[in-house]
């Protein structure tokens, strides 16, 4: 078990330093998903969730839609979410990159020089709150505790953590296993054992900290097998049980071999049965941009083991 945490862990690392390092000012989106997902793919693991590659104040949640055309700008934030699974151990890692890099004297930016200095000190800021927030993490500790840890990091640079979004315990094909890590102080006793996998992710804003669906959701999950009238319909579902299980998957994995009236009506069928769940793109609700880092880390008696440093 703990060899194809570290497969996945490595995979992530190197894939997440290869993705950074592509982004640059035009670049598709789509582009570097489909990069990203197939480097993955490359090094011996599959995806263990669809590349998130989310914008300012888009928080989390946005893959690349089928044939998107959506680019990165000068000075965007861009928070790239990747994860890795090999034999169903999931490694998942974020970081933050702004694009044309972290220099105040680039004309052809939107963004005046408070603005790069603040996106600055809000990536800043979110990397010393996962590196406190880790290395609280040991045998015995409460989930609320590392919440505060996250909080205090924030606050104290006068930035707000993004109060409803946590991290995750992770199990053997299964992202979100039932243990949420919060990025706030919580009255929370719940204490982190020995052997747990946990996606620590704390989120960073100058906004109100709150995050809100928006209607798009690109990213899908089997929920449930259920009686389907529309013979397409259960020839999906049959596919995304047979090559997903129960990990997230992209609308645009399968979308290819379908017309896309066709794929719409079919998806929509799966959601309003309930056999799919659909992840619905979030952004800050008051459309101020966002920061995210997170790491993988295994628990261990006195600390903690980082995988996909």
């Amino acid at each position: 078990m703990d060899e194809n945490y570290e497969k996945s862990g490595k995979i992530v690392s190197k894939v997440r330093k290869k993705a950074m390092e592509m982004v640059k000012e035009d670049l598709k989106v789509l582009d570097l998903v489909e990069f990203t997902e197939q480097e993955i793919r490359n090094l011996g693991g599959e995806p263990a969730f669809p590349c998130n590659v989310s914008i300012n104040e888009i928080t989390a949640h946005y893959t690349s839609p089928y044939q998107d055309k959506t680019v990165l700008k000068l000075g965007d934030l861009v928070k790239i979410d990747l994860g890795a699974h090999v034999d169903g151990y999931i490694a998942d890692s974020a970081v933050t990159v702004i694009v044309g890099g972290e220099s105040i004297a680039n004309p052809e930016s939107a963004l005046s020089e408070d603005e790069v200095h603040l996106q600055i000190k809000m990536i800043e800021t979110v990397t010393q709150a996962l590196e406190n927030a880790i290395s609280t993490v040991k045998d015995g500790v409460n989930v609320g505790e590392i919440g505060r840890v996250v909080e205090e990091t924030v606050t104290a640079q006068n930035l707000k953590p993004v109060s409803n979004l946590t991290g995750h315990s992770m199990e053997r094909y299964i992202l979100h296993s039932g243990l949420s890590i919060p990025n706030i102080k919580e009255d929370n006793r719940h204490k982190i054992m020995e052997g747990d996998v946990l996606a620590i992710e704390p989120f960073v804003t100058n906004g109100v900290g709150l995050v809100t669906d928006m209607k798009e959701a690109y990213i899908f999950r089997f929920l449930r097998d259920r009686p389907l009238r529309m013979a397409q319909s259960r020839k999906m579902l049959q596919e995304i049980v047979q090559n997903y299980r129960n990990l997230p998957f992209a609308g645009r994995w399968l979308q290819e071999s379908m017309k896309s009236r066709q794929f719409n009506l079919v998806l929509r069928n799966l959601i309003s049965s309930r056999a799919l769940y659909p992840y619905h793109v979030l952004k800050e609700k008051s459309n101020a941009r966002v920061a995210q880092a997170e790491h993988t880390v295994i628990v261990e008696p006195e600390g903690c083991r980082i995988i996909t440093k």
